[in-house]
This record gives C-alpha cells, structure tokens and sequence, in this order.
C-alpha cells in the first residue's frame, strides 16, 4: 500500500511582531546539541574547555558565512541582474556542505594558535557534527524545505497547496520525495555508528574519515531526488564536492595516512634552555 506525508508544514512562527523560522531554531539547537556531545570527546583527547569554545566560536561565525556563500556560488544566475539580493540571507538559501567547509577552514589557525592536532580535534568534532545535522534536518521537515522531484513511492510528501519554506512541484495531491527525510534517517545511523566506534582504539582521524564517507555517499544519492542546478555530468555541486571527499577519505582511511598530523612545530622560543653551569663563590 503506497503511503504519503501528509501534514501542513510551519514556514515560520509568529509571537507577537516577531516571525521566527523553526528551521532557524532547529540550526541552533543542533549546533549547542553537537557542541554539549562534543566536550566530553575533547575533554578525554586533552583539550581545554575554555580553548574549545573558542575553536567552535569561529566556527560557527565561519559556517554562517559559507553556507550563504557556497548556495549563492551555486545559484549566481539567481542573482547576476541583483546581486545585493545575496545578501538578504534572511530570505532563505544556505549550503549545509559548504558551512561545514568554512567552519573547518576558519578553526584550523584557531588550532595552530592552541598546538592542538587537526585529526584529534575533528575525531572529538565528528559525532556531535552527525547530532547537529539531524536536528537540523528536523527544522527542515517542520518547514516543508528541500522538496524534491514527484514520487508515488513510500515516505512521499503529499502536495496540499500548503505554505512551505520550498515548492512543492507537483500537482495538489500527488507527492514529492523530502531529501531531507532521507538525510534524516542516514545521518541517525552515521550517529550511532560513531558513537560506538568512539568507545574502540582506532587510528586517530578515523571517526572524521568515516563521517565524511558515509555522509558524503548519503549525499551523492540524496540529491538525485532534489531539484536543484547541475554542473557537469548531471551532478549538482554538493555532489561534485561529496565525491571529492568521499574519495579522499577512503584512500586516507585504506592507506592509514593522515596528512599534516602536526600543525604545531615549535619554534626556537619554545625550545628548552641549556642549563647554566652553577658557579661557586
């Protein structure tokens, strides 16, 4: 028996003069929800409490920034005739893959600063970044987003004409595939694997290799169900970026590499002085 979701989404929540998106929401609870799973992890690797919320500061700034800038990169024939309309982020139209790459760019001279490692700090990162992407994805259902091509299969979103953060492009009544459901789904069973894997003795950088293959392959597949602008070989420019990190990430977990493991190599300051030969007198 095919069945649909059927439901009205929520776009936006009124209290009082304020409108509030549930989506918006939804992306702050899993940022402090990813941060509060994450002490622990960097607690246990040696890292100071006081050092991480700093690292996760820029981040986050870092992540804002590129996840607009990333969609907009992706969709510049939007906005070639008004390009100041880039800038009215409240509008809607962000890139998770690309506010992922930012916040990492933006953390590692926070992490040179600090002499911690690249690979130990993502390791303790990797789980909470799994949570963070699930509740987000939650935000995503609640506001009917990232709704995808028609589909009569199971899980489908039935169009009602209904208010949502995306068109529904179908006819009312019939449905659509919700990618973000999928992402849902696959991003709860990355969580679980992670947070078992972290309990076992394995190469620093494994968890991090891992999120990034078994994310990155979830995305490759999930965006042929999107409806969204493709760059060459009918990829969109998520999956062009999934696959080159799920290509490094393999060959790096095959070969047991870790490049640039050290990101600190202390200076002739931090070298401990000769001692002084004691004089008598």
């Amino acid at each position: 028996m095919i069945v649909f979701l059927d439901y009205t989404p929520i776009p936006m929540l009124h209290l009082g003069p304020l409108s509030v998106s549930p989506h918006g929401i939804a992306t702050g609870v899993g940022f402090l929800a990813g941060a509060r799973l994450m002490l622990p992890a960097a607690k246990a690797r040696g890292i100071d409490e006081d050092h991480l919320w700093r690292l996760l500061t820029r981040a986050i700034i870092a992540a804002l920034i590129g996840a607009r800038f990333a969609y907009v990169l992706n969709h510049l024939g939007d906005y070639t005739d008004r390009p100041l309309e880039a800038l009215r982020v409240w509008e809607g139209g962000a890139s998770l893959l690309g506010g992922m790459v930012f916040a990492v760019l933006a953390a590692i001279p926070e992490m040179r600063r600090q002499r911690l490692d690249f690979w130990t700090v993502m390791d303790a990162a990797a789980p909470g970044l799994a949570l963070g992407i699930a509740i987000g994805r939650v935000g995503d259902l609640i506001v009917g987003d990232h709704l995808g091509k028609q589909t009569d299969v199971l899980l489908g979103y039935r169009c009602t004409g209904a208010d949502s953060a995306s068109p529904c492009n179908a006819p009312i009544g019939q449905a659509v595939h919700q990618p973000a459901l999928y992402d849902l789904v696959s991003v709860l069973a990355l969580l679980g694997l992670l947070s078992w894997l972290r309990h076992r003795r394995l190469p620093t950088g494994s968890l991090l290799l891992t999120f990034v293959t078994w994310y990155g392959i979830g995305r490759v597949a999930e965006d042929f169900f999107r409806i969204d602008e493709t760059h060459g070989l009918f990829l969109t420019s998520s999956q062009w970026a999934a696959t080159i990190g799920v290509l490094i990430a393999v060959v790096l977990l095959i070969t047991g590499r870790r490049p640039g493991t050290r990101l600190y190599e202390p200076g002739p300051s931090d070298e401990p002085e000769p001692e002084r030969p004691r004089v008598s007198g």
